[in-house]
């Protein structure tokens, strides 16, 4: 029985992953940061619940020590949790949410469970998205340790970016060691995303709107997520690299940074510091 640990697994294409992976006789860790949803879910499957808001680093840890302890195989570790936010106030970590959310939470949750997914030969997915090419052009380094204030939709686009560097780097530095990462663009996915936010993209999501062509369902969404988390590393997808619709897509310059990658990974080691 091969083992998948999904994050933001409560809603939208983590759940619909979550739903396709355990009828196919998958072990799942439904993860989420609502618990009644998380719940719900995890009990419509039969798998068990982990309920961790990333907005707390403290909290992730804590996640990443019991899934060592409950999962000593792990086949797929999806980092798909995230979202925009209309105000950006500092976390309890003292950094700006929407990078700790979609982007640090991750990293720390992989590197504190590296041992298993190398043990495991585990594949690494990370939910990015287009926005990286549109607003994620901004983005620098000297602004992670003091919180720059960009718009909501700037500070998204910079993380989608990160989720991308990320997953490049991951694998430089592990391929050889059985990890095979990749990062993805969903779609655009009518799901509760920007909900609680005063983006246009609000509008577009919770409207008669979201009926408009080129708007996918969350299961249409989930489908990329599912192609390389059911593939073979090496033989149906390239460890590394940014898919779309199932396919090699091109990502922006700044994701094809090496350095920048580089860079963003001695950053996010510096800031996850005391909880490594």
């Amino acid at each position: 029985m091969k083992t998948a640990l999904i994050t933001g697994a409560s809603d939208g294409i983590g759940r619909e992953a979550a739903i396709a992976l355990a009828q196919k006789g998958w072990q799942v860790a439904v993860i989420g940061r609502n618990p009644e949803r998380t719940r719900a879910v995890a009990e419509g499957i039969g798998a068990a619940p982990y309920i961790a808001d990333f907005a707390e680093l403290a909290q992730v840890r804590t996640l990443a020590q019991r899934l060592k302890a409950d999962f000593p195989r792990i086949d797929v570790l999806v980092n798909n949790a995230g979202g925009m936010f209309n105000k950006q106030p500092p976390t309890k970590d003292g950094l700006e949410i929407t990078f700790q959310v979609n982007h640090l939470a991750h990293f720390l949750l992989t590197h504190l469970l590296l041992p298993s997914l190398i043990k495991s030969r585990a594949s690494v997915i990370n939910t990015s998205s287009v926005a990286h090419k549109s607003i994620g052009l901004f983005f620098n380094l000297k602004d992670v340790p003091r919180p720059r204030r960009y718009s909501q939709h700037l500070a998204y686009g910079n993380a989608k970016l990160c989720n991308i560097l990320h997953a490049r780097e991951l694998q430089r530095r592990f391929g050889r060691q059985g990890i095979a990462a990749a990062s993805f663009h969903p779609g655009v996915v009518a799901t509760s995303f920007a909900r609680d936010t005063t983006s246009f993209m609000r509008i577009l999501y919770h409207s008669a709107l979201k009926n408009l062509p080129g708007i996918i369902s969350p299961g249409q969404g989930a489908e990329t997520l599912l192609f390389l988390a059911e593939g073979q590393p090496g033989t149906d997808w390239e460890p590394g690299q940014y898919y779309a619709q199932k396919q090699p897509a091109k990502s922006s310059r700044k994701a094809r940074d090496p350095q920048l990658a580089h860079d963003l990974w001695e950053a996010s080691i510096r800031l996850c510091g005391d909880y490594l």
